[in-house]
């Protein structure tokens, strides 16, 4: 990888990217470090760094939630945000024989923990460790079946201790949260594997269109705020409490979405959308439809491709939370392809990131304070 920070990278296609060696740097060591639910913080400090050039000031709320702002002293606001959190396990009990028993911290999968490998991040620091789980031809079933299934509550973790005092020697302690150590890396056609991507590449996105903001000289009408939400993994939490801050008039809200391509997966309920064809525009009531409409011309307008899913009740996403919030905050979904969510090998497309970054670029560019958003 060339070492200057201006120079475009250069897509599997050949084509010049929006993505410069110094975004793709960051987006690597942001998937690389871990950001629990709860624990944000070790990832909030990159993201902070990194964005800090490209507004006029920040903050950071009581629980974590990062905020980059342009403009602060417009009273209009609009938002461009993700969440920071990813899936994670809390210890929970350490047996006599140094075993490690844990707790789910947020919706974190225990069918796909056997056999990988972890950091417990304890008082002096991460502790490497692995998920154990006996040979094929040793477990021990049920009348019901031949052999164990992995459940939470017999899973355990192996961090190369034989009694307790020898894990508590370690800093593990209860309460310690403990993340995969899988991280980023690129397979073929332009895809993109790593744990976290839900939706650390959210936000990544949004602090690259602080940047293109910032490096095109753009000014803006009302004051942005880019915003990196804790806590959404367990309920949304962070956005319930930076938009109760903040107070926006327009919200735009990025997280990823399933590829319903993959076995396994209905599309007669989850509808059709697929990783390299562009981000996916969502009708749901959290969704405001005018907004929504103003998005979609936008893309067709720059010729963006984009797809298309119906949510029902909740879109399950920091969009409800700003929709609800106050007396209510036009806002839109724009979500990002994903397979295997939930998992140490998320998988994502380059062409992906760079759509749903333009989208977002330039529908920050058509909004104004006089942009007409009432239904009646």
């Amino acid at each position: 990888m060339a070492k200057s920070s201006k120079k475009s990278t250069v897509s599997a296609s050949g084509k010049k990217t929006l993505l410069t060696d110094a975004s793709f740097q960051f987006l690597r060591n942001y998937i690389n470090n871990a950001s629990p639910v709860g624990f944000e913080t070790w990832g909030q400090k990159l993201w902070l760094d990194y964005l800090k050039p490209y507004v006029d000031t920040h903050f950071v709320d009581p629980y974590g939630t990062a905020v980059g702002v342009v403009n602060p002293e417009n009273p209009f606001k609009i938002v461009i945000e993700a969440h920071a959190d990813e899936i994670s396990w809390f210890v929970n009990y350490i047996t006599a024989e140094g075993l490690i028993y844990l707790k789910r911290n947020g919706g974190v999968d225990h069918q796909t923990a056997p056999a990988s490998r972890v950091f417990i991040h304890g008082k002096k620091g991460p502790v490497k460790a692995v998920f154990g789980w006996p040979a094929i031809h040793t477990r021990i079933g049920t009348p019901d079946q031949k052999e164990a299934q992995p459940r939470t509550d017999n899973l355990w973790l192996d961090a190369g201790a034989r009694n307790r005092k020898e894990v508590e020697e370690l800093g593990i302690h209860i309460g310690a949260v403990v993340t995969y150590q899988d991280g980023f890396d690129e397979l073929a056609n332009g895809n993109y594997v790593g744990r976290a991507f839900d939706n650390r590449i959210g936000g990544f996105m949004i602090a690259e269109v602080a940047r293109l903001i910032h490096q095109n000289k753009k000014k803006l009408p009302y004051g942005l705020y880019v915003v990196n939400a804790v806590q959404e993994e367990i309920g949304l939490r962070g956005a319930e409490m930076i938009a109760r801050r903040i107070k926006p008039n327009i919200a735009i809200v990025t997280d990823v979405t399933h590829d319903t391509t993959t076995p396994l997966i209905n599309k007669n309920i989850e509808g059709d959308v697929m990783t390299g064809k562009g981000p996916s525009l969502s009708y749901a009531p959290a969704v405001h439809n005018k907004l929504l409409g103003l998005v979609e011309k936008v893309a067709d307008d720059h010729k963006i491709p984009v797809q298309w899913r119906a949510l029902s009740r909740s879109t399950g996403t920091d969009t409800d939370s700003f929709a609800y919030s106050n007396d209510g905050c036009p806002s839109v979904l724009i979500s990002i392809p994903l397979r295997y969510m939930h998992t140490t090998v998320e998988m994502l497309h380059r062409d992906d990131i760079e759509n749903t970054i333009r989208l977002m670029y330039e529908t920050l560019l058509t909004l104004s304070p006089k942009t007409n958003l009432n239904y009646l």
